[in-house]
């Protein structure tokens, strides 16, 4: 959704920058992590949006269920997002983020879709190769979609490599169309 995308965008590039400048990437990904994963818990996004839940009280059970590892930066964070109405964001913050890291380490993402399982070994060999073709680090994300038939589609940024049975019918279909 372009709408959550441009609400988060501000936060994310504010988050990274105040990263960077405290060497501490890791970090910041952990707590974006946790917090992401914490409204995103259904009983808690329910909470969040209820309107008798104020913005003090919501920030102040996000950050108790956080506990300690959130720190004093993630708590005032937590804090400025909970004000603004902006906590249930948490999700496209911590994506946002994670791929301004990404470009910042120089590594890519790479989402590979198989018509079956693979195993460890196929996956790393997947990775291998990307990582020789692009010339950088690969960060896979591994899903199964049986409607492929056989084979595997890769997507790294905008490039798609279709390799599956489904995709070569469809090549076909279309070329005895035209």
């Amino acid at each position: 959704m372009a709408e959550l995308s441009t609400l988060a965008r501000p936060y994310a590039e504010a988050v990274f920058r105040l990263a960077r400048e405290a060497k501490d990437l890791g970090g910041w990904e952990a707590r974006l992590e946790m917090l992401a994963q914490i409204v995103a818990d259904a009983r808690m996004a329910a909470y969040l949006a209820d309107p008798m839940v104020g913005a003090a009280r919501a920030a102040e059970t996000v950050i108790a269920v956080a506990g300690e590892g959130l720190g004093q930066r993630g708590t005032n964070f937590v804090r400025v997002l909970a004000g603004g109405g902006r906590l249930p964001l948490l999700p496209e913050i911590r994506a946002q983020y994670q791929a301004l890291k990404d470009a910042a380490e120089g590594v890519l993402e790479a989402d590979i879709v198989s018509a079956l399982p693979l195993d460890q070994g196929q996956i790393d060999a997947l990775v291998a190769a990307l990582k020789s073709r692009f010339g950088r680090e690969v960060h896979a994300r591994v899903a199964v979609d049986a409607d492929l038939i056989g084979g595997v589609v890769v997507r790294v940024g905008d490039r798609i490599m279709d390799g599956s049975v489904k995709g070569r019918l469809e090549q076909m279909a279309y070329a005895l169309r035209g």
